[in-house]
């Protein structure tokens, strides 16, 4: 909601009531030849019409200006209390539709990814997920950083709720999800969160963030598909810099620079199109699209059955899947090519 409108307002209507008060005390300080202490303190119960008694006997000509300044003052107070109930209701009613228009676009919402938590490791993963394209719904009990979300995000559809709750859950839109990712601030509200969505979408696809090593078995057995801990990655990390910093710094500068905005990115083969049941060689995957294809992994085979630097006979079958470096229009083109 713009504000400014009611700014404006209230700083003329508090105009307004300088002016007033100025008249006043001016005036019965000429009509009446009072002090301006008894001048202003006339004007001011007037004005705010408390009904106190008169500071002095008033003449013919002071009850008539008293008359005069009690009606400005009753029109002040009537358009404060105005303005005071349409701030409430307008900030109410605001609240109201925005909170029905996210409910709304939600149901119309499928194959999204769910946050829950949007503390700084979700809003990376809000940020990443929104520059590859993805939809999301948050889900946040804190309302300064909901308001955050919706100030870097205007169409942002957040709920406001707690993510254990199996109804928040729902209101999500869970059973259409492809995924969910918790990464609340305690390890026992993402277990929580895990065991709820694991037997609400039995096929759902969760990743968690898990601050103590000793929860990740725990989280896998709540029905966890991928425990990422960070300190156990920034370990990783710290060591990769002293061992092997040039191939550090590389995936920094493909994934993070400005000027070389590199992705690695996942596609799996369609039913029909293009590439599906050719080789590599064949479906001419760099040539058409400028991409390189880092690994290949065969439909139904395990997480670790990727083959690394595949050779240009390795055949594209339905369902397999291929990985990918290269920027965003690039996968852009190769999602277009192969459908």
């Amino acid at each position: 909601m713009d504000l400014s409108t009611h700014y404006r307002r209230f700083r003329a209507l508090f105009l307004f009531l300088a002016v007033l008060v100025a008249v006043g005390t001016v005036g019965y300080m000429i009509v009446e030849r009072w002090t301006f202490t008894d001048a202003f303190y006339m004007t001011v119960i007037t004005v705010t019409a408390v009904g106190y008694s008169e500071v002095h006997p008033l003449t013919e000509a002071g009850r008539t200006f008293t008359v005069l300044i009690l009606a400005g003052g009753i029109t002040f107070l009537g358009v404060w209390f105005a303005l005071i109930t349409s701030l409430i209701v307008e900030l109410d009613l605001t609240d109201v539709l925005r909170r029905r228009r996210i409910v709304k676009s939600i149901d119309r919402t499928k194959d999204h990814v769910i946050v829950c938590g949007v503390g700084h490791t979700g809003r990376q993963v809000v940020h990443e997920l929104a520059e590859s394209g993805v939809d999301w719904v948050a889900i946040e009990r804190d309302p300064d950083r909901i308001e955050w979300m919706h100030a870097q995000f205007p169409d942002a559809l957040v709920l406001h709720g707690d993510a254990t709750d199996d109804e928040i859950l729902r209101s999500a839109g869970l059973e259409r999800a492809s995924g969910l990712v918790a990464c609340l601030s305690a390890d026992t509200d993402n277990l929580f969160v895990c065991l709820s969505a694991r037997d609400l979408a039995p096929e759902l696809t969760i990743v968690v963030r898990a601050y103590e090593e000793a929860t990740t078995e725990k989280l896998y057995r709540a029905g966890a598909t991928h425990v990422v801990s960070p300190n156990v990655s920034g370990a990783v990390r710290m060591a990769s810099v002293l061992i092997r910093p040039s191939v550090v710094s590389f995936l920094d500068v493909a994934t993070r620079s400005s000027n070389l905005n590199l992705r690695m990115e996942q596609l799996t083969v369609p039913s029909s199109g293009p590439i599906t049941g050719k080789t590599l060689m064949e479906a001419r995957i760099p040539q058409q699209t400028g991409l390189i294809v880092i690994a290949t992994r065969e439909a139904g085979a395990d997480e670790h059955g990727f083959v690394f630097n595949p050779s240009a006979e390795t055949r594209l079958d339905p369902g397999d899947e291929m990985i990918v470096l290269g920027t965003p229009e690039q996968i852009d083109r190769l999602r277009s090519y192969v459908t």
